[in-house]
């Protein structure tokens, strides 16, 4: 079991996170799950997800305390030179920048990577997470989940023919750039052990979205056909869908031949196995629809949870459809610290395990500049010059009205 005392595989690590909202949160906190000790700067303004709620606590919203645990807290005025000296001076000691500003923002500031960072600070990796990138036909603007959601394509391929084009119920190109930016950082990290040098690693909503639509491009690539929306059901796999039981919904998943035969035996109906039109995926596919009202009859009058744990058993892919509170309540979701708790917070767990130096959650998501006079005070600031600071509105330690 891991405890807060264990060491993570990037203790020794410094990052200095300027980002906000989820992308740039969400890799700067996987970090910091994993070790790293993570500044995070905020905006007088305070990091816009704060005010995401209800349900909120001490003025924090659920949205922000999701993304932002095991980082210590100070809010900077970056528009202000003493400001951004304060941010050089923290970039003096540490490994990595993440910020999601729009491309451009930081060197009109004086902190390009190009013009100023990587001469100052070679061994420093620069890791933005922007919307579309800082080139190109949208590069430089401003992108949210939904909206790259749908213009990158993932909206289209969502939903059911009646219900048209759906927004993903989760923002799921946000935490996908997220995990893509760690996996840049980390990149340049093992890189630099290499050539001992730096170097700016950008994630961009967009590209990851593209990224994301696996098999639809691959379809698209090979057969020129627009995929259509298909609800639950998969494009390429059948059956591979959601079914009514009389206990409620379940999803079941056929990877093949093998593992449709054992489902219809489990059924009590091993001849449709053997039925032509269903003796293969490509078969399956062509006559998906008489398939799927079989299957539908033979499974509405079944107990859905005790035929998945059958089908499971029997190495069939196989699950009750679950809300929110069933997933994070499941013995297995505690088996694995998928929910973890500290000094008052609950959230999600760490989902990779590593085995001599798994993550941790140390502390709590920070309050409001919680943490600038212990941050100040280890980059050479005493008591006096941190008061010196707030009075003169470079460092704020209250959240200053948008």
């Amino acid at each position: 079991m891991a405890t807060a005392k264990t060491k993570g595989a990037l203790d020794g690590i410094k990052v200095v996170d300027l980002s906000r909202v989820l992308g740039g949160p969400m890799c700067s906190q996987a970090l910091a799950d994993h070790g790293a000790d993570v500044i995070k700067v905020e905006p007088p303004q305070g990091d816009e997800t704060r005010a995401w709620g209800p349900p909120f606590v001490d003025g924090a919203a659920s949205y922000y305390l999701g993304a932002n645990r095991n980082k210590r807290g100070i809010a900077i005025d970056l528009s202000r030179d003493e400001g951004r000296d304060l941010v050089l001076r923290f970039l003096a000691e540490a490994d990595v920048l993440v910020e999601n500003f729009r491309a451009g923002t930081l060197g009109k500031w004086g902190l390009g990577y190009d013009e100023v960072l990587a001469e100052r600070f070679p061994r420093l990796i620069h890791c933005r997470v922007s919307g579309f990138g800082g080139d190109g036909p949208l590069g430089g603007y401003p992108g949210y989940d939904a909206v790259v959601q749908a213009m990158a394509g993932l909206m289209s391929i969502n939903g059911t023919p009646d219900s048209g084009a759906v927004r993903m119920g989760i923002p799921i190109v946000d935490l996908g750039a997220g995990m893509a930016a760690m996996q840049g950082v980390l990149l340049a990290l093992y890189e630099r052990e290499k050539s001992g040098r730096g170097q700016f690693v950008e994630a961009s909503l967009y590209n990851t979205a593209v990224s994301l639509l696996h098999p639809h491009a691959a379809n698209w690539f090979l057969s020129g056909k627009l995929p259509v929306r298909t609800g639950n059901a998969h494009p390429n796999v059948v059956p591979y869908d959601k079914f009514e039981t009389a206990s409620g919904e379940i999803f079941i998943g056929i990877g093949n031949d093998g593992q449709f035969a054992k489902l219809c035996a489990l059924l009590g109906d091993a001849d449709l196995a053997a039925d032509p039109r269903f003796a293969s995926n490509a078969e399956r596919g062509a006559n998906r629809a008489d398939l799927t009202v079989a299957l539908q009859a033979l499974m509405r009058a079944a107990d859905g949870k005790a035929l998945c744990d059958e089908l499971l058993r029997a190495g069939v892919p196989a699950g009750p459809v679950h809300d929110i509170a069933e997933v994070l309540e499941h013995p297995h979701t505690a088996h694995h610290e998928m929910v973890v708790a500290q000094d008052g917070y609950r959230g999600t767990g760490i989902p990779v395990k590593l085995s001599r130096t798994p993550g941790t959650v140390r502390r709590a998501p920070p309050g409001f500049g919680q943490h600038g006079r212990e941050i100040l005070a280890e980059h050479g600031i005493d008591e006096d010059g941190f008061d010196a600071l707030v009075n003169a509105g470079v460092v704020v330690t209250e959240i200053t009205p948008r």
